[in-house]
């Protein structure tokens, strides 16, 4: 009986090159599957939409009814909010959060903010809901520009903004 080792060495080599170039596939087809659902994304969509994040950080939420596309979501706005303090804005949320850890946002968000923003209920929240925070505006992607600075009292504005001031009637009529 002979072996013939050519054509045996021959169809090694071609089923080790198809072995070797289907695992030097393998990591990279892990890497283009999709991830997992993450569970905590849609629950952050729900505190983002109940805990009212949308009414100052994304323009034209509360004159709509709650009804804009949520691709507009969270962009921050050039509408400012003047009162004693100054005048402050709604961060661009998505902006912010995309240069940020998990744990850098967990310190961020309870750090006290200026008027109007709650800052006090983000301090409140649990970790669990400010992770599902998280997650939810980091899956919404980048997008947007970033809000104006904050102005001291008595320097000049330059973009329109809402009065916060609270006044007697009185005040109000003159």
């Amino acid at each position: 009986m002979s072996i013939r080792v050519k054509p045996l060495a021959a169809a090694f080599a071609s089923t080790t090159l198809i072995l070797s170039l289907f695992v030097g596939l393998l990591p990279r087809a892990a890497e283009a599957a999709p991830p997992a659902a993450d569970p905590l994304v849609a629950r952050g969509r729900y505190v983002v939409a109940t805990a009212g994040c949308n009414d100052c950080h994304t323009p034209g939420y509360a004159e709509s009814g709650g009804t804009l596309p949520e691709k507009q979501w969270l962009q921050g706005s050039n509408v400012g909010f003047l009162g004693p303090w100054g005048v402050s804005y709604p961060s661009n949320l998505r902006l912010t959060l995309s240069s940020m850890t998990e744990g850098q946002w967990l310190l961020f968000a309870r750090a006290p903010r200026l008027p109007p923003m709650p800052w006090f209920a983000l301090r409140d929240m649990s970790d669990d809901d400010l992770r599902a925070v998280f997650r939810y505006v980091r899956s919404l992607g980048a997008s947007g520009e970033r809000a104006p600075t904050p102005l001291a009292p008595g320097l000049p504005v330059k973009t329109p903004v809402i009065e916060f001031v609270p006044r007697s009637l009185t005040t109000a009529r003159n």
